[in-house]
């Protein structure tokens, strides 16, 4: 899981509070959830400022290709750790509270809590899941509880073990559910890959209990944290709201999942890394993610976009995370929040990304000239592989 080459660092400045306050942005969410539960119009403002305030600011902002010093200690870092600290609160105020005010105090037709608790979705999806996957890569235990905490506040405990212990090692490969192939509509991908993704952490922390000599319903095993953490917030959302206020609960945990896969989606649409025969795959390189330079929405994202570093040195903390050269990685033409909305609609995801995905393989992988495998999600055959 090493890269080729790691871009130099040209020593940006790192460390103090306006340099991280940049990406505390990811706040905008309370106010604006807050003004959303009057109805009508306003309910509009969580996915105006995700999705259209985000792209525009991107426009605006333009590209940030500064890497910082990756060698900066975590006594630098306090400022950015903070952010993504303080969410789980933040988080459990904005879902809980939102359900509280609907079903104690507000009048809103079924319709204007949908869109509602959409938004509320969009908040512990695109922030929340985000940050929780920062959190899960850390290595105090601490902060892995805090991720844990947030990932069961929509549902989605087993991330953390497909993620951690089945993506990062099978990334590029048939081995990993959550690599869309190539061709391949988001919503058949999605269909593929919530039950999969599900089924591969299952194995993986079987494979585990098994390598410790310990049956697989071991208590150590992580499944029975996940399910008694979703069940308590499961209970968490009845006794604030009863039935509505579960099936809101929910609602929104559908969407932050929905939003999770959709970028799981956008991240290695169509990249596959070359198959060696006997089922060994090559090295994860930076060619092997899709990266974004967008200045304003790695802020919202605390640098999510940055992803081919990510798969380098998966530890490393969000503000030290390198950007890499579009000879190296390939670059999306928008930044997620955006390109998740394209992803959402398959006809016009593939005409903007699978010209880039052709370009990608002849710029990579000009001597492999069958890619048929590759693109079904399969090892090659003996005589493809001779080919490659």
């Amino acid at each position: 899981m090493v890269s080729e080459t790691q871009p130099p660092s040209k020593g940006r400045e790192i460390g103090t509070p306006l340099a991280a306050l940049p990406f505390a942005i990811s706040l905008v969410f309370l106010p604006s959830i807050a003004l959303a539960t009057q109805g009508g119009w306003w309910l509009a403002l969580p996915p105006l400022y995700a999705i259209v305030a985000i792209t525009l600011l991107d426009a605006l902002g333009g590209l940030n290709e500064e890497n910082p010093d990756p060698l900066a200690p975590d006594s630098r870092l306090f400022w950015y750790r903070l952010i993504t600290v303080i969410w789980l609160p933040v988080q459990l105020v904005i879902i809980f509270g939102t359900i509280w005010l609907v079903v104690r105090g507000l009048h809103l037709a079924w319709w204007e809590m949908l869109i509602l608790f959409y938004g509320v979705g969009l908040a512990s999806g695109g922030v929340g899941i985000t940050y929780a996957h920062e959190l899960m890569h850390q290595r105090t235990r601490f902060e892995r509880w805090l991720g844990d905490l947030i990932m069961a506040s929509v549902l989605y405990s087993h991330f953390r073990s497909e993620h951690l212990l089945v993506h990062h090692t099978h990334v590029g490969t048939p081995r990993d559910a959550v690599t869309a192939r190539y061709n391949e509509g988001f919503w058949r991908f999605f269909a593929r890959v919530l039950p999969g993704s599900f089924l591969s952490a299952l194995r993986a922390e079987a494979a585990m209990q098994a390598r410790r000599g310990r049956p697989d319903w071991h208590p150590s095993n992580p499944f029975w944290r996940y399910a008694a953490l979703q069940s308590g917030f499961l209970a968490l959302a009845w006794v604030v709201g009863g039935w509505l206020g579960m099936g809101l609960f929910v609602w929104q945990a559908f969407i932050a999942i929905w939003l999770l896969e959709l970028t799981n989606y956008v991240e290695h649409y169509g990249l596959t890394r070359r198959h060696l025969g006997n089922g060994k795959y090559e090295p994860v390189k930076p060619r092997h993610s899709w990266n974004a330079a967008h200045k304003v929405s790695n802020w919202l994202l605390i640098n999510l976009q940055r992803h081919s570093d990510h798969h380098y040195k998966p530890a490393r903390r969000f503000p030290l995370l390198q950007t890499y050269s579009t000879e190296e990685a390939p670059q999306l033409p928008l930044g997620y929040p955006t390109m998740v909305i394209l992803a959402a609609i398959p006809p016009l995801w593939r005409r903007v990304m699978n010209p880039r995905v052709r370009a990608w393989r002849r710029r990579f992988y000009p001597d492999i000239t069958d890619w048929s495998a590759y693109k079904a999600g399969t090892n090659p055959a003996p005589r493809e592989r001779e080919m490659a």
